[in-house]
This record gives C-alpha cells, sequence and structure tokens, in this order.
C-alpha cells in the first residue's frame, strides 16, 4: 500500500513551491491504491492549474513499477461541509448552516467568528415582539464549540 505520508509530504511540497496560499482539505488512498486529495485556497477559488501541479509532483515522485495507482486531486468543492479550520477562517462573513450533534439541529446564519475553540454564527430573523403589531428584524448570536457541530456548509445564494 501506498504511505499516505509520503503522498501528503508530496502534495504540501508542491503546494509551497507554486502556491502557499493552498492548502490540503483532505487525502484518502483506498485499497485499490486509489489516491484522492482535495485542496482548498484560502484567498478564492483553486484553479485546474493549481490542481495539475499537485498531481504532477505526486504522480512523478510514486513509482508505478512497484505499485499501480490512480490519482485524483480536485478542490474540496462548494457543496461539501467544512473539514479544516482554515475553511471556517476563508469563509467568515459568509452565510453558513450548521447542523449540531444534538438533536441534529440546524442554524443558517453569517459565520462571524472563528477561534481555535469554535465559531459563532449571527443569525437575523423577523419576530413579533410583544406590544408591537409588526414584526422587527431581531439579530441573535450563536456560539458552537467544534465537538457540537456536526457538520457545517456553505450556502450559496445568486
Amino acid at each position: 500500500m501506498i504511505d499516505k505520508q509520503k503522498v501528503w509530504d508530496l502534495a504540501e511540497e508542491r503546494i509551497e513551491d507554486h502556491n502557499p496560499k493552498l492548502y490540503i482539505v483532505d487525502l484518502s488512498i483506498s485499497s485499490g491504491n486509489k489516491i484522492l486529495v482535495e485542496i482548498d485556497n484560502e484567498e478564492g477559488g483553486v484553479s485546474i492549474e493549481d490542481c495539475m501541479q499537485v498531481s504532477r509532483n505526486i504522480e512523478h515522485n510514486l513509482d508505478r513499477e512497484s505499485e499501480d495507482f490512480e490519482l485524483e486531486v480536485s478542490s474540496a468543492g462548494l457543496t461539501k461541509p467544512f473539514r479544516v479550520h482554515k475553511q471556517y477562517v476563508k469563509n467568515i462573513g459568509r452565510t453558513v448552516k450548521v447542523a449540531t450533534v444534538e438533536h441534529g439541529k440546524s442554524i443558517e446564519g453569517t459565520l462571524t467568528k472563528v477561534t481555535d475553540e469554535g465559531i459563532v454564527i449571527e443569525q437575523t430573523t423577523k419576530k413579533r415582539l410583544e406590544n408591537k403589531k409588526k414584526k422587527v428584524e431581531v439579530t441573535e448570536e450563536f456560539a458552537f464549540n467544534f465537538d457540537e457541530i456536526k457538520e457545517t456548509k456553505l450556502v450559496i445564494t445568486f
């Protein structure tokens, strides 16, 4: 089986040379030697050129004679849940949906703060307050520790 740490190091090596703003979100190797590497960018998206650079460095430094493998390098994807801290930091100010571990409850709002321990979401809703005829916009803050979060996804709006 191909050494996961070796593949990680090869990907990191190319990222440092090509674009230090890139980072690895996930790396997996199946029992059939299918290598999947997902990368993201601290600023903006991941280009095809970014994926090609990382892919080439891995492919050229692994020996197909000793072990055959399939390699796929891709961006983390807009619809996938966040998996690393840097993805939370990158998306401060954007709308996210947080599903909690407890009761699978979901909260949608603006990601306003990220710390080493967790995140803060601001949610603005219209509510009818006592002694008011019309609904008023109310902004509430929700803080979550990372161990309370089942998954966080970016909400895509057009």
